[in-house]
């Protein structure tokens, strides 16, 4: 059981110079956002380099993060894969490894029309009794998760919430509208998460929050308690830093706002590489002049969810 409700990090995956896990920091940073108050962890997403891992690899980074967590917060999995074989496989793989849920893409490469899609989620909810995030991204996957084929889902009682990050903040209204509280619905593009929260949105699938996780915590506590200017303010000084999220290149980017505030190192997997000359300097300038103007963070009165 999983409460798809507050800040759910999708975590980067830490290597060390010569390309391996570096399991010590990667729980570094873990650690930090259990401190902060995050509610659950999504492991092996695009943000983790997912599709440059080997399966011991992932299976390394569960182990590593239930080592921190243990049962206080759910480890969510990504699923991300070509054929329906090969996501029944990495389920099969995953269901015994202490993970409390998986966070489901449409097929990757092949652009699966409405009915294969539809018939993908439901065959993977048919094959384990864990829950379910869909993860609805047209903008980068090409696919778009349509109302109609939600309705289509409903029937899996498994299948419990999305990752809503299609940017068309319409869209958040009409699934409630719909669909009630059938579906928790996550926000799951950084710059866009004030209006997804405000609209409604259960929780935050967040990215900066690897190297902001107090900031990134204050401005959802400071919705659910109703103190919305207060979140504004804060939202608004995070906001340069909160798009760093929606370029291509949103891995090395995160990683280098990481390794500015002591959470990470800029190490990435090819054909990923490391930012150099200007386009480094002017990521860094964004980070360094937002680390300059880093607001105070107010008392917060947590709500228990």
């Amino acid at each position: 059981m999983i409460n798809w409700n507050g800040v759910f990090p999708a975590i980067t995956t830490k290597f060390t110079s010569d390309d391996q896990l570096d399991i010590k920091t990667f729980q570094s940073n873990i650690q930090i956002q259990m401190q902060a108050g995050v509610h659950g962890i999504i492991l092996g997403g695009s943000l983790g380099e997912a599709s440059t891992l080997k399966s011991s690899e992932k299976e390394s980074l569960v182990k590593a993060t239930l080592e921190v967590v243990g049962d206080r917060i759910p480890v969510v999995m990504t699923i991300a894969e070509q054929s329906t074989k090969e996501a029944l496989e990495a389920v099969s793989v995953a269901k015994d490894s202490g993970i409390k849920g998986f966070m489901v893409l449409p097929p990757m490469r092949y652009k699966a029309d409405d009915r294969e899609t539809v018939t993908f989620f439901k065959k993977i909810a048919k094959s384990t009794d864990l829950p379910i995030m869909i993860y609805n991204n047209p903008i980068d996957y090409k696919i778009l998760v349509t109302l109609d084929m939600f309705g289509e889902l409903e029937e899996f009682k498994n299948i419990q919430a999305v990752k809503e990050s299609t940017r068309d903040l319409s869209l958040i209204t009409k699934m409630i509208n719909r669909f009630g509280e059938r579906f928790k619905i996550l926000c799951g593009v950084d710059p866009l998460a004030y209006e997804s929260l405000a609209l409604g949105a259960n929780g935050w699938v967040a990215g900066l929050v690897c190297a902001f996780p107090y900031e990134t915590i204050a401005i959802y506590e400071l919705m659910q308690q109703g103190r919305y200017l207060e979140a504004l303010k804060i939202y608004r000084w995070f906001f340069p830093l909160l798009e760093l999220d929606i370029h291509p290149k949103l891995v090395q980017y995160i990683k280098l706002a990481e390794a500015e505030v002591g959470l990470g190192t800029e190490y990435v997997r090819e054909p990923r590489l490391q930012l150099t000359g200007e386009e480094r300097e002017n990521i860094l300038q964004i980070i360094q002049e937002s680390l300059s103007s880093r607001p105070s963070l107010p008392n917060l009165n947590k709500i228990p969810i």
